[in-house]
């Protein structure tokens, strides 16, 4: 308990971290730590590279578009805050704690995740996701697992079912609707004290 309240008090307004993100002082300890070991030159933010040394991101086909939402344009590093703050939208939903209506929805929600989510295919942040967008994506997802027609013809479909204005691509609210059925907190979900 020592060591956890040592490294909390590191942490400038930690419990307004807390607060925001949901996670525990034992996680914000843990994840405080993982920081510091990314941070391998202790500047005290990370780089693209630093990102780039996580096995599970580099081995991951879109490892690059999910280090990507951990920088804003024009940012080229990220601080603890913004590092967890990203990471709380793979906390998983306490489904045993009450939702206060007079508060901002949380960073975990569903729709945080799927808004999430949504933003690694915009590539171009207009709100869509264009055919291209969707192509490139699946393209990188099944690398050689399938032919281009094969893609291009999921790719056709997946917006014909999913684009419900016709044009031509998905917007935040028909990516949301045509993800209705599919359990997001179970798939977007980090368990952070393994």
């Amino acid at each position: 308990m020592g060591s956890n309240n040592s490294t909390l008090s590191k942490i400038p307004n930690v419990g307004d971290l807390m607060q925001e993100t949901g996670f525990t002082p034992a996680h914000i300890v843990r994840l405080y730590d993982r920081f510091e070991t990314l941070d391998r030159d202790k500047k005290g933010y990370l780089s693209l590279k630093d990102f780039g040394s996580i096995k599970e991101l580099a081995l991951n086909p879109i490892g690059d578009r999910i280090i990507g939402a951990f920088f804003t344009p024009g940012q080229e590093t990220v601080d603890f805050h913004s590092f967890v703050r990203i990471l709380a939208h793979f906390r998983p939903v306490d489904k045993n704690q009450p939702r206060d209506p007079n508060t901002l929805e949380a960073i975990n929600s569903r729709t945080s995740k799927l808004r999430f989510a949504f933003q690694l295919y915009d590539q171009d942040k207009d709100g869509k996701i264009s055919r291209g967008e969707l192509l490139q994506v699946l393209r990188m997802m099944m690398e050689m697992q399938v032919t281009e027609e094969q893609l291009e013809s999921i790719v056709d479909r997946t917006i014909m079912e999913a684009d419900l204005d016709g044009d031509d691509a998905i917007s935040f609210d028909e990516f949301r609707k045509s993800l209705e059925k599919v359990n997001i907190d179970h798939k977007m979900s980090i368990r952070f004290m393994r």
